[in-house]
């Protein structure tokens, strides 16, 4: 079994042991029950002495069964029904950009007295731990502040409360929530990093600027010199006269189109990506890069498309005004199992000639390399974006540099905007 199968294999056995539809269920129904852990252990602690006193017959621990269960039945009935406070948050905004820091401000008012009670705003742990703050009291219309710091360091859609007061009884065996704040949810966009280059430029000169009118090839039908004949050329380009003059094999060069459509392909399979339980460090590289070259394209006027391995990401967006839409599908993207030659297959079912393609994956196999061959074979043109984070991807470059493929790699410690620009996206150029 190879690593990818491997990864997969330990992810569903994982999923299976997690239960995590049926951990929210259970989740779900302790924080309806209004009971707490001591009340819920009360409650357990009252069926071991029930059994023993059913086995040996003894009406003390009977008793002291029955005396628990009333006494937590007591509590739940005194637990506090409603508070009357109403609250409000400041400082959350919908969309933050990953390294933002948030500083929130809540407060509160109250109707009427209201006695201790305890804060509790629920928050993902990628944004820190829950925010829960004891409350000695609020008297009538006077108003409450607290302050909280939210980083928000990954990428990622999360939700921000419900922001809840929870009251208990005396003795703490039962508690009651009162939703003061509804959820609030919180897009944090992937890092935008600058990016300068121009997809399908010239090959050995300085880029001019896109035309007007683009043309619907990947290869340009006008004659734009003479260079050395490599391996993979096409050997009916073979200038015979310039080689035997020159003694070296020398081959037409046409001038290479020019496209404003960009199609983005990210590869979301779990099993090519780095690990680190579930962060992945080289996924998140693979969506700064997506995110750096659309809002780049994006703002030089170009439309760009993102695809991922299980289905569209986004429609076919042009101009500036379209970022946050795309920003706002890269911030709720995630890994998932569908295979990278999913969405090469359902590329070649329709290629489209008149749009530069642009993978982003890790690791490109043997397997994902024969399907991209196909999807070259059809007149598209196609750069890779390496992500060098294992040494088993060291072979993607190679791979696509051999089918004819513009090759950017990206190292884990490298700036991706440098990256990019140094390597010229689109720019032919093999690295």
């Amino acid at each position: 079994m190879d690593r990818r199968g491997l990864l997969l294999t330990l992810d569903k056995v994982r999923d299976a042991l997690a239960f995590p539809a049926l951990r929210r269920v259970a989740e779900t129904a302790v924080r309806k029950s209004g009971l707490t852990r001591a009340g819920r252990t009360a409650l357990a602690g009252a069926v071991v002495p029930w059994v023993i006193a059913y086995v040996v017959a003894g009406t003390a621990l009977y008793i002291f069964s029955y005396g628990t269960v009333l006494v937590v039945v007591c509590a739940f009935f005194l637990a506090p029904r409603k508070l009357r406070i109403t609250g409000d948050r400041t400082g959350l905004f919908p969309r933050v950009q990953a390294g933002d820091r948030l500083e929130v401000v809540v407060s509160l008012t109250a109707e009427r007295r209201v006695g201790n009670f305890i804060l509790d705003e629920r928050l993902p742990e990628a944004l820190g731990t829950p925010v829960r703050v004891p409350v000695s009291g609020v008297s009538r219309d006077t108003t409450v502040t607290h302050e909280y710091s939210l980083q928000c360091s990954r990428r990622g859609a999360y939700q921000i409360g419900p922001l809840v007061a929870v009251a208990s009884d005396p003795i703490g065996l039962a508690q009651r929530e009162t939703l003061v704040c509804e959820p609030f949810e919180l897009l944090v966009h992937p890092t935008v990093e600058r990016v300068s280059g121009r997809p399908l430029t010239r090959q050995y000169e300085d880029p001019p600027m896109r035309p007007p009118v683009s043309k619907p090839w990947p290869s340009g039908m006008e004659l734009y010199g003479m260079r050395e004949f490599r391996p993979g050329d096409n050997i009916r380009r073979i200038v015979w006269r310039a080689t035997a003059r020159t003694g070296t094999l020398m081959i037409w060069e046409a001038e290479q189109g020019i496209t404003d459509r960009i199609l983005m392909i990210l590869d979301t399979d779990r099993g090519h990506h780095s690990r680190d339980g579930e962060y992945s460090e080289s996924f998140e590289a693979a969506v700064r890069v997506a995110a750096s070259l659309g809002v780049a394209h994006l703002g030089d006027g170009y439309e760009v498309q993102c695809e991922t391995n299980g289905g569209a990401l986004t429609r076919a967006m042009r101009g500036p005004e379209k970022t946050l839409l795309m920003l706002d599908a890269l911030a709720r993207v995630d890994m998932g199992r569908d295979p990278l030659t999913q969405v090469l297959r359902r590329l070649q079912a329709n290629p489209q000639r008149d749009t530069h393609y642009v993978l982003i994956t890790p690791r490109l196999t043997s397997t994902d390399a024969g399907q991209l061959k196909l999807l070259l074979n059809s007149g598209v043109s196609i750069a890779v974006v390496a992500l060098l984070w294992d040494e088993e991807d060291s072979e993607t470059m190679g791979r696509a540099a051999s089918l004819g493929c513009q090759v950017i790699g990206v190292g884990p410690h490298d700036d991706i905007g440098a990256a990019l620009s140094r390597s010229g996206v689109g720019a032919g150029v093999s690295t």
